[in-house]
């Protein structure tokens, strides 16, 4: 057993609820002869079900492969124990789980494609083929099933079959950005340089481009000698980046300026095939289909194991489920040396934060910020990682190099004034922390975050306290589900006492965000200036439940035991004095930190 002993000690709070909802009644309905053997199997399930829920793919896996060995019949059983192998990309367990699947149930799509894959890559394109057609007859798998056809086909081959495949007209407009990237690739490889042209037209003309199709459009151009169509598509493409370029993207058009011949972005039907999985598992995952698509990414890399997009797509997902030793071992399966390289060092290092090995985080930065000493990465990366540890005259030195590295800002550039603003905010250095935010917001005027932020900060001082509730009220026009710059409006209004529409906007912050104690505690507060003391009481146990930070913990349960004073008056800062309120600033400036630098796409 790979998961910890303590956490599993939890799993009897659990087992009843889920015997009551019927969860395991595929498991416990079997009657058997060996009582051991059953309360085993059910004991594996529920040890299974629990680690899934933690994130912890491999004990999960294992445990429900143990329940499975019990109870070999059990369809519910096989079918979790195949996803979660295959999530993890244990093929010598998964491929048979997937035969077994197959047989009973002959359209099962997922054991389906994978057989398919396996086959592929053993170069039994027929029996590819006969798998990818089972899948199709399960009509979510049509298009994924059209695309793998073509590649098999293509690998066969069979360059009519292959175009043919991903020709399905009545599929909605969604599914033909698919069809006519592979039909573009496909017909690329073949040769048939007018079908890849007229594809790449359409799918551009509907304005449906990623970083992927872009690069290949423009690569498949200059391949053809096409350089001038090459450099505008890969143009149009740096000019829509919403944050700093995508290297690779830099990258090619350094080469396209040289006039540098490139060859395909995918040169055989192997390439291919991972693209299938690989471009549907991170569209997936983008969407919150994260174990489904984390099947894709993983099938895309038993078709092509390097596959750069995918390991990094795949280490995303791993992050996403706080797995961060294992998104680094994940990033480490990257082949070195390509554009991407400072990019995958970045998310390490932010890994090694997330784990607390800080010295190590900030060496491995730090080296890449000397080995690109024109690259603003790795210092923002720097700045959040100080900023987080609330080390902000650290994060503020690291935010300047990177602003005196972009030169003239443009809309790109708003977060790292933001992100310096708010260091500023929290060294006590209003007049630094205004002029950032304010530049910030020049730069880009509708961030909801720059708008919470200066807004709160002016309402907190006593300062410009019409303009400061515009740009909370327009923060949360924008962002109306965001429970903590709702809160912000909330309390704004109980500071400038507005109970009512305190409690109005309050209420909603917390329905919103119920696991935070901060919300909870400002809730409490406008209930008990309103007269709904019950219910404040409430609020405030409930906050104490949260494990709020131990200063607060001590002021909150003051309220709890006596209520607010009588005659307390609602603190506004005068407007020569910073009063720095410590729960709304962690609020504005951990909790609403700008998004992790260095993103791979």
């Amino acid at each position: 057993m790979r998961a910890p002993v303590g956490r599993l000690k939890s799993l009897c709070i659990g087992a009843a609820a889920l015997a009551i909802t019927g969860v395991i009644s595929g498991v416990a309905a079997r009657s058997t002869d060996d009582g051991l053997e059953m309360r085993s199997a059910l004991g594996n399930y529920l040890a299974g079900r629990f680690a899934r829920n933690l994130q912890d793919t491999e004990s999960a896996a294992d445990f429900y492969g143990r329940a499975l060995s019990s109870d070999p019949g059990n369809e519910v059983l096989l079918e979790q124990t195949f996803q979660l192998e295959t999530i993890a990309g244990n093929w010598q367990r998964a491929v048979p789980l997937a035969e077994q699947l197959a047989t009973t149930q002959k359209s099962h799509r997922m054991s389906q494609f994978l057989l398919g894959v396996a086959a592929f890559k053993d170069d039994n394109y027929a029996k590819a083929e006969e798998h990818f057609i089972a899948a199709s007859e399960n009509p979510i798998g049509e298009l994924t099933s059209a695309l793998a056809l073509g590649w098999t086909r293509l690998a066969a081959g069979n360059v009519a079959g292959a175009l043919a495949a991903v020709d399905l007209p009545k599929q909605p407009d969604w599914a033909q950005f698919y069809l006519r990237y592979h039909r573009a690739l496909i017909a690329d490889i073949a040769g048939r340089k007018a079908e890849a042209r007229t594809a790449y037209e359409k799918m551009f003309k509907q304005d449906s481009r990623t970083l992927r199709t872009t690069l290949a459009y423009a690569r498949s151009a200059a391949n053809h000698g096409e350089f001038k169509l090459a450099r505008q598509v890969i143009g149009e493409q740096l000019e829509k980046a919403q944050g700093e370029p995508h290297p690779l993207a830099v990258d090619l058009r350094k080469k396209l300026v040289l006039g540098t011949q490139t060859p395909l972005l995918i040169t055989m039907p192997t390439e291919g095939m991972a693209e299938v999985f690989y471009g549907l598992g991170e569209a997936l995952i983008s969407e919150g289909g994260t174990s489904l698509g984390s099947i894709y990414l993983q099938m895309a890399l038993k078709a092509k194991p390097d596959h750069a997009f995918a390991l990094a797509a795949l280490a995303g997902a791993e992050e996403n489920a706080r797995r961060y030793q294992q998104a680094i071992e994940t990033y480490d399966k990257i082949p070195k040396g390509s554009p991407l390289q400072s990019a995958i060092d970045i998310r390490k290092a932010v890994n090694l934060s997330s784990l607390d090995r800080f010295d190590e985080a900030r060496a491995l930065l730090e080296q890449v910020a000397k080995d690109e000493p024109k690259e603003v990465r790795p210092l923002e990366a720097l700045g959040n990682i100080m900023r987080s540890r609330k080390m902000f005259t650290e994060a503020v030195s690291y935010f300047t190099q990177a602003i005196d590295l972009i030169g003239k800002p443009d809309a790109r550039h708003w977060g790292y004034y933001y992100a310096r603003g708010t260091a500023h905010e929290r060294l006590k250095n209003w007049p630094a922390a205004e002029a950032d935010l304010k530049k910030a917001l020049q730069l880009s005027p509708d961030q909801p975050l720059v708008l919470n932020y200066l807004g709160y900060s002016w309402i907190d001082q006593g300062l410009n306290l019409k303009e400061g509730m515009k740009l909370i009220e327009k923060a949360v026009q924008l962002k109306p589900d965001d429970g903590y710059i709702v809160d912000s409006l909330g309390w704004a209004h109980f500071k400038q006492g507005n109970f009512k529409e305190a409690v109005r906007y309050l209420e909603r912050a917390v329905e919103i965000k119920p696991d935070d104690p901060t919300l909870n505690d400002h809730l409490g507060d406008a209930f008990w200036k309103v007269g709904r003391e019950r219910e404040a009481k409430f609020q405030w146990g409930q906050a104490l439940s949260l494990s709020p930070e131990p200063d607060d913990a001590v002021k909150i349960r003051a309220k709890f035991e006596n209520g607010l004073p009588i005659k307390t008056e609602v603190r506004v800062a005068p407007k020569d004095k910073q009063v720095e309120n410590g729960a709304a600033a962690k609020r504005r400036s951990e909790a609403r930190g700008i998004a992790a630098p260095g993103a791979v796409e």
